[in-house]
């Protein structure tokens, strides 16, 4: 079975079926926990608040971001345990990174799906 990590925004009304992992830092503004069907919360491995606040959903910055970004999960122990479970769910299904920007081109959830594949 082939299976995928998918980027999903979670104010979409059809989110794929998979296991799912909110990548957000901040609960998705105007969402209840009833609303936002997540198997996880990963706020400990997204961009750290400096970083967050620097980039701004800025598109000029999102090389930088990345660069930043990538190393902050470099240095952050949670980021093996997470990609355990990353590749633990994906034998059985599709893992769906579920994110709240608007900005569906230069947000974290891409850096990081970018981020694991690299690494499994």
């Amino acid at each position: 079975m082939m299976t995928d990590i998918i980027l999903a925004r979670v104010y979409e009304h059809e989110i794929p079926v998979g296991y799912h992992i909110l990548v957000d830092r901040l609960w998705p503004r105007g969402k209840s926990r009833a609303e936002v069907q997540i198997d996880k919360w990963a706020k400990e491995i997204s961009p750290s608040l400096d970083l967050r606040k620097w980039f701004a959903h800025d598109d000029d910055k999102f090389l930088i971001f990345k660069q930043r970004y990538c190393q902050e999960l470099d240095e952050n122990p949670n980021t093996k345990k997470f990609l355990i479970l990353v590749k633990k769910q994906l034998l059985e299904q599709d893992v769906v990174f579920l994110y709240g920007s608007r900005n569906t081109k230069h947000n974290q959830a891409i850096v990081l799906k970018d981020y694991i594949e690299q690494r499994l």
